[in-house]
């Protein structure tokens, strides 16, 4: 009986942890959703193989799959009881599965235990059926007894308990699973294989995914899905796009829920001329753009940098939900334009139809704090009781970087020490992040403790933490940063940028030399710095956090990518044209008066996204007023 078999063996890994972390977990546990998840299930439950089924049994399925609610499950199920039929295993299963589809997991658990014969695709619905509502320990307990049982697996239950390892972000238990799936012979098909790949690159194993995709001798739609978000989910939208290109080399068609992963990885990417590409081949492919995908276009567009594009998408979709909204709120805050977001969140709450969410009020909070609005942010934050949104994490957050980056760190640090949710490494950054603009070490350290604690693989904590101390000259403190860093094996996240130019992605890491215009692009520099520097431009050294002389500060500042994608725009674009450049990491000061005065000097407009938001650059000024 399942009830008894709880707590009666151990679970079939050997990590003596991995049990708590699973228990930990309950029904209410919020997940990453991606566009995807749906591809990495199997779409129907298996029949159960040489099982009879009579008229009287197929007119008992019907009228289980057609049943609305659990109380009218229950009705059929008590019919079933009456007449005998819960003795035929099909019926039996079927009311198992649909009691899961329900998440009414009790019912379906004492049906189970009262089945006096069960088949494969019993254990198989209690795997789904635990999984579905969160109840990971209990699946993975249900799956290790099917392999006690020497029951055979199927492409239903692996998929679904390699999926509760990514839910988990548990690599370790996914491994093991994929040696079963091996031993079982069922590695090549189609559906373990998509979600094997998709556990991998969801747990940051990316090489594993990328591996396990090229050595498969067939792929498939979802797999091709599930590998380009991937890509674009571990920080390699680029490579997004190429496995796009040869997706469709090999004659494979994307459904509509593939065109939004593609859509959202191009977003990641900041390709202006690829996001026109992509637009126009689904207008050429004539994808019905409804509420999802218009949504996704419109953050593509903005995240591209150009927000005409994506308000002329808004505009145009029939429909839209408080989502479409929010994504139009979010694409004005980071590109600076925190009016515009208020006034357009006016215009959604005037109308009645569709009030506010949470998320609504993550775009709106943003927004204000890209642009300084204090005042209106703490109105704001105020506001979201009126609409029945309680305040989470994400609302904290966004509070503690507009109080933060205003200076009011004693605000935000009163407001970290009265929350009553949980704080999480996110809301911490912020706060070490405001720190470090205002050089505030005694908070920073106080922030830095408890990011340590939660993330302490998280190599950037380490590297802001050691900036801070940098900054204020603490060179025996950054040291011991970075000596820790060194014993626990982390290293610093490399600094790229990208620049568009005749519609061709080129990148750039510091003192770069790789790029075969390279001895151009130094001569290029070389030239615009002195004009700068005529025009009144001095570099600001304190962006060196190294114990060096002058001299050598301002040769390591002259290095920076940004500066070599920037001089390479130059030379490689018409004069007076429009530069785009994209930064993964936040854009240093120096660089950014650096650009400031080369907008100026060279007449030229230049857009730069970088990790928090988008500046404008034109005739000496920033979009950003010299705040972000």
């Amino acid at each position: 009986m399942l009830r008894n078999l709880r707590g009666r063996f151990h679970p079939f890994w050997s990590n003596a942890t991995t049990k708590a972390r699973y228990s930990t977990c309950s029904a209410d546990d919020s997940h990453e959703q991606s566009s995807y998840v749906p591809l990495t299930d199997h779409p129907n439950l298996p029949e159960s193989p040489n099982v009879p089924v009579s008229r009287d049994t197929r007119d008992y399925i019907s009228a289980i799959l057609t049943c609305k609610n659990v109380s009218e499950v229950g009705k059929i199920h008590a019919r079933a009881i009456v007449n005998g039929f819960l003795q035929d295993l099909a019926v039996a299963n079927k009311l198992l599965y649909i009691y899961s589809q329900f998440r009414a997991i009790a019912d379906a658990e004492t049906l189970f235990d009262e089945m006096s014969v069960k088949d494969p695709v019993s254990w198989s619905v209690m795997v789904g059926g635990f999984a579905k509502t969160n109840d990971f320990v209990n699946s993975l307990r249900v799956f290790r007894e099917i392999l006690r049982s020497s029951l055979n697996l199927d492409n239903y239950t692996l998929p679904i308990m390699i999926r509760v390892c990514r839910e988990k972000r548990d690599v370790v238990v996914g491994r093991l699973i994929h040696k079963v799936a091996l031993k079982s012979g069922m590695d090549l098909d189609c559906y373990v294989c998509a979600a094997l790949v998709d556990m991998y690159a969801k747990c940051g194993e990316i090489g594993d995914a990328c591996k396990l995709f090229d050595e498969m001798p067939k792929r498939d739609l979802v797999t091709w899905t599930v590998m380009i978000g991937a890509c674009a989910d571990s920080g390699k939208p680029d490579e997004s796009w190429v496995l796009f290109e040869r997706m469709r080399n090999e004659g494979i068609v994307p459904d509509r829920a593939a065109v939004v992963t593609i859509v959202n990885a191009c977003a990641k990417l900041g390709a202006l001329h690829k996001a026109v590409i992509l637009h126009d081949y689904i207008r050429l492919m004539n994808f019905p753009v409804g509420v999802v995908l218009g949504t996704a276009l419109i953050d593509m567009h903005a995240k591209c940098g150009n927000l005409d594009a994506a308000r002329e998408m808004f505009d145009s979709m029939k429909d839209r939900n408080v989502i479409s909204w929010s994504a139009m709120i979010a694409a004005y805050g980071y590109h600076g334009k925190a009016t515009k977001a208020l006034e357009l969140f006016d215009v959604m709450v005037g109308d009645g139809r569709l009030p506010p969410n949470e998320i609504t009020f993550v775009s709106l909070l943003n927004a204000c704090s890209h642009a300084g609005f204090v005042k209106e942010g703490l109105e704001i934050f105020d506001l979201m009781t009126k609409y029945g949104v309680r305040p989470n994490v994400k609302h904290y957050t966004c509070m503690i970087d507009l109080l933060g980056r205003a200076g009011r760190l004693t605000e935000a640090s009163e407001m970290i020490e009265t929350m009553s949710i949980q704080k999480d490494e996110t809301l911490w950054g912020s706060f070490l992040g405001a720190c470090r603009i205002h050089k505030n070490v005694e908070m920073a350290e106080k922030a830095a403790m408890f990011l340590l604690e939660l993330q302490p693989q998280n190599p950037g904590h380490y590297i802001l933490l050691s900036n801070i101390y940098a900054n204020d000259g603490k060179w025996e403190e950054v040291a011991k940063v970075r000596n820790l860093m060194n014993q626990r094996g982390l290293k610093k996240v490399p600094g790229y940028t990208w620049i568009e130019a005749n519609n061709r992605t080129h990148r750039f890491k510091v003192g770069d030399r790789t790029h075969p215009k390279s001895k151009e692009i130094y001569d290029a520099l070389r030239d615009l710095t002195e004009k700068l520097e005529e025009a009144g431009f001095v570099p600001d050294t304190n962006f060196v956090l190294h114990d060096v002389d002058e001299e050598v500060k301002v040769g390591m500042l002259s290095l920076h990518s940004e500066k070599l994608a920037l001089a390479f725009g130059l030379i490689a674009t018409p004069e007076g044209s429009l530069l785009r450049i994209t930064k993964n990491l936040r854009v240093c000061g120096d660089c950014h008066s650096f650009f400031k005065f080369a907008s100026l000097v060279t007449k030229r407009e230049i857009i730069v996204r970088d990790a928090n938001r988008f500046h404008c650059f034109k005739e000496g000024s920033c979009s950003c007023g010299d705040y972000w």
